[in-house]
């Protein structure tokens, strides 16, 4: 139980489900209702199906394509700070005016549900906690994601546009920090070796 524990909150804290709903009602907002619970759905299958990919052969496919876990990091860092320079540039050139932007499996997949921090715990994590223990998390920390991701419009109606537009870019600019602090890290962890 500890062993699962242990897994299950380090999980929870690299998906970041309270930090990614911000995004999640930013980047959907143009979806009808159904189209968004679709695209949920959808990508929770997809986070899960890849997440069950990197516990089983992670370490393999990087082992085979010469990737690191700091080559990772940067990669994912990089793409979390496009996705946030984007959203930050696009609406602030259309003036507060709404976007147009093709949402699908990525962003909300991959990196919202399983960005590099998920996936380097999930690798790790297999081998600390055993694969059922480490599979069981992933599963518990989904079903989360998809529940509060569900409801993410209440979140969006109880805010209101311009305090939800005005969210959005705070998380927008963390969300590019985060990025920066990926890339960051994976750099030094790069250094170090």
């Amino acid at each position: 139980m500890e062993a699962f524990l242990k897994s299950f909150i380090s999980l929870f804290v690299a998906i970041d489900v309270v930090g990614a709903l911000p995004f999640l009602v930013g980047l959907t907002k143009s979806l009808s209702e159904k189209d968004r619970k679709n695209l949920i759905y959808r990508a929770t299958i997809s986070a899960l199906v890849i997440g069950i990919v990197f516990i089983v052969a992670g370490r393999k496919i990087f082992e085979f394509l010469g990737i690191t876990e700091s080559d990772f990091k940067v990669a994912g860092g990089l793409l979390l700070l496009i996705f946030a320079i984007r959203d930050l540039l696009v609406t602030a050139s259309h003036q507060g005016a709404p976007t147009p932007t093709k949402v699908g499996l990525v962003p909300i997949a991959i990196p919202l549900m399983m960005g590099p921090a998920a996936l380097t715990t999930l690798m790790v994590g297999s081998d600390q906690f055993g694969m059922f223990t480490i599979v069981a998390s992933l599963v518990l920390n989904l079903l989360i994601v998809l529940v509060l991701f569900l409801r993410a419009n209440i979140i969006l109606r109880w805010l209101g546009d311009d305090a939800s537009d005005a969210f959005n870019k705070v998380f927008s600019l963390l969300m590019a920090a985060i990025g920066v602090m990926f890339v960051r890290s994976g750099i030094i962890e790069m250094i170090a070796k």
